[in-house]
């Protein structure tokens, strides 16, 4: 399971640059004026995990797969997005397609690049972006809240249990807040108001894109995001899309040190997925052996055959058990054969909560 994130925001704040950067491509054109990407550019990442080149050094593995995700490049959204300006339709359409936001923020000066509002505020860039999508759901809402209460008035129970969580979400817009500060009384709650694919209850991941020289600490207006994303439960980033730009033509000694000269531990992507990660409550395990290693999305929480369904759905159909050690200690007794004979390789059935970093081999019967 990977994740697949839509990059917004208004035009000209670096989505299209930052996309490129991220892909390692020249897939969506970067230009300065808006709507140069107007249908949707769609670039797999590998997800830069060191943990998974120790395993397969050890494993003495002929591939190395690292995990995926996605970034969808979406076309820039300006006022009046949810009555069909701009390209207002189709970039609505777009992120209910998306599994998280990440929203491309201005937080650099710079008189040779046009901002649409003539000046730089991502705070009021953020509102106008989250505005639009606050009217598409309150849109959506008013009429299914409305119907939600006539049936359940009549004893329907999950009608009840509808109208409950979207009357919750209806309140929160109409207070000017995002659907994803809605609480859900139970799971049944929470299951119906994820079907109910609300923009505004994507989480979201702002990116403040600030010049180099900012690229380390950021700045006055990217403490102002970070402080909006704390508020909202939300996460943030900052990230010189300038950078990213740079560091794709470099090779992997070169970039080590570039980014150590301006300060960087690591690049932009890497913080991006991180941020992600955390977001969206995923974790990593990983399969070992001489052929490949290869490491696995899944979400926070999930068990032994959700893990294996990973990998293939006659896995999880026909699970038995899974061999599994820790990463620590597959590092520290050098593979399988050191775990095994040392008593860390452990049998875990149907019920086992996966740990982030396990290395797995999944016994199953179809």
């Amino acid at each position: 399971m990977g994740f697949r994130c839509g990059i917004v925001g208004l035009p000209n704040v670096g989505k299209s640059t930052l996309f490129n950067a991220l892909t390692e491509t020249q897939n969506a054109e970067a230009a300065n004026y808006p709507f140069c990407t107007i249908e949707p550019n769609v670039g797999q990442v590998s997800v830069p995990d060191e943990r998974l080149d120790k395993i397969a050094a050890i494993a003495k593995s002929a591939k190395v797969i690292p995990t995926q995700l996605a970034f969808v490049d979406i076309a820039g959204l300006v006022k009046g997005a949810s009555q069909g300006e701009g390209l207002g339709n189709q970039f609505l359409g777009n992120i209910r397609e998306v599994d998280a936001i990440v929203h491309v923020l201005r937080c650099f000066e710079d008189d040779d690049i046009q901002h649409v509002a003539n000046h730089v505020d991502p705070l009021a860039d953020a509102e106008v972006v989250e505005t639009e999508l606050m009217l598409s759901d309150l849109e959506s809402l008013e009429k299914r809240v409305e119907n939600a209460k006539r049936r359940a008035t009549g004893g329907d129970k999950e009608a009840k249990a509808l109208a409950s969580v979207l009357g919750q979400a209806l309140d929160l817009l109409r207070d000017g807040k995002p659907a994803r500060l809605v609480e859900p009384n139970d799971d049944e709650e929470a299951a119906l108001f994820a079907q109910a694919q609300l923009l505004t209850a994507k989480p979201v991941l702002y990116v403040c894109n600030v010049g180099e020289s900012e690229a380390a600490e950021g700045n006055a207006l990217s403490a102002k995001v970070f402080a909006k994303a704390e508020a909202e439960n939300a996460q943030a980033v900052v990230v010189s899309a300038a950078i990213e730009a740079e560091l794709v033509a470099m090779d992997a000694e070169d970039r080590a040190e570039y980014l150590a000269e301006l300060g960087l531990a690591e690049s932009g992507l890497a913080r991006v997925i991180k941020a992600g990660y955390t977001l969206l409550g995923l974790k990593t395990f990983f399969t070992a052996g001489p052929k490949e290693s290869r490491a696995w999305t899944f979400p926070d929480g999930g068990k032994a055959p959700q893990a294996a369904g990973e990998i293939h759905t006659d896995f999880e159909k026909g699970f038995i058990r899974a061999e599994t050690i820790a990463y620590e200690d597959y590092i520290a007794l050098n593979g399988e054969a050191g775990a095994k004979e040392a008593g860390k390789m452990r049998q875990e059935g149907k019920e086992y909560v996966v740990q982030d970093g396990d290395v797995m081999l999944f016994k199953f019967n179809v």
